[in-house]
């Protein structure tokens, strides 16, 4: 009851929602860069929505089953297919052992998001699976998968007897400038009018230097009063860091505990799906909204899984 790992992708690691509880002794959350479509691909495939998942980025690996299993992909579209032939993401897939799960060109996107029935047979490091690579913790042997691995399978179901129900429309489509809703803080105090306004208004485009971490990007500069640098304090994800150079830097699963750059505001966690996607190249643009606007739609993305993982386990 396992998987094989014929090739490994560009980086493929075990994810879940993170690693809490820890980032005072220095050690990040980690987790899926895109939570929700992680949440999501557990649903579609009756696992908890907490359970740990493969996050593949931009290029996909080709994984063998060696027995019978039911999967979901659901985030990027990084153009699945099993044996040759297409697949669709947001929707729960029988493989039959002998199987190899491949990926193509991506379409849209960043990261895939690939949940196994039953989920898989991993230790739990500080409560989670989650792959925390600089430090070797968690998913499998603390690192991105390679070739020849093998994944050993928890609990594999063959089929569920309502699978042809088991999907939605795909939920993360590509346009051409993202908007990110945030939240203005802690340190918006440090810029000037015309930063903040800059940065309310203006279009970003994310740099090739985007990994787990966060992202830079480029576009006006973001002025500050008297600098950029602050006294360390602590980072939470989504947070937008700005550099005395003006430029930002989103935050991501990986972010570093604390930082001494100020952070002129957040992305909200109803956005990260959206965050969690970005690549080179993609165009962004920050709105700011309420705390209040903020809870009513992280309460409403919520529901939504809730109401789906009720219609996907009765019927």
């Amino acid at each position: 009851m396992s998987i094989t790992v014929l090739n490994p992708g560009l980086l493929t690691t075990v994810q879940d929602q993170g690693r809490w509880g820890y980032q005072q002794f220095g050690v990040p959350v980690s987790g899926a860069c895109d939570p929700h479509s992680a949440a999501m691909a557990n649903i579609f495939v009756s696992n908890d929505p907490g359970m740990g998942v493969l996050e593949c980025t931009l290029m996909g690996p080709q994984l063998r089953f060696e027995c019978d299993e039911v999967i979901a992909i659901t985030g990027g579209d990084l153009s699945p297919s099993l044996d040759g032939k297409p697949i669709p993401s947001y929707a729960a897939v029988e493989v039959k052992a002998g199987q190899t799960l491949r990926f193509g060109a991506p379409k849209s996107g960043c990261r895939a998001y690939i949940a196994v029935a039953g989920g898989f047979d991993l230790p739990k490091v500080m409560g989670s699976q989650s792959t925390y690579m600089k430090a070797a913790l968690g998913g499998l042997e603390g690192r991105k998968l390679q070739k020849g691995d093998v994944l050993k399978l928890k609990a594999p179901v063959a089929t569920f007897g309502n699978i042809r129900q088991r999907f939605i429309s795909p939920e993360f489509r590509p346009r051409p400038v993202y908007t990110l809703r945030v939240i203005l803080g802690p340190q918006d105090d440090a810029f000037t009018e015309k930063g903040l306004a800059d940065f309310l208004s203006s279009e970003y485009t994310v740099t090739q230097e985007f990994d787990r971490m966060g992202c830079r990007m480029e576009g006006p500069v973001i002025e500050h009063k008297n600098g950029g640098d602050i006294i360390s304090d602590g980072i939470a994800f989504g947070a937008i860091q700005v550099p005395g150079a003006g430029k930002p830097i989103l935050m991501l699963a990986d972010h570093q505990t604390t930082g001494g750059y100020t952070k002129i505001a957040n992305v909200i966690t109803a956005d990260f799906r959206l965050a969690g996607q970005l690549k080179g190249g993609d165009k962004v643009r920050f709105e700011q909204i309420s705390a209040a606007k903020a809870q009513e739609l992280l309460r409403c993305q919520r529901a939504s899984r809730k109401l789906l993982a009720h219609l996907v386990n009765t019927h």
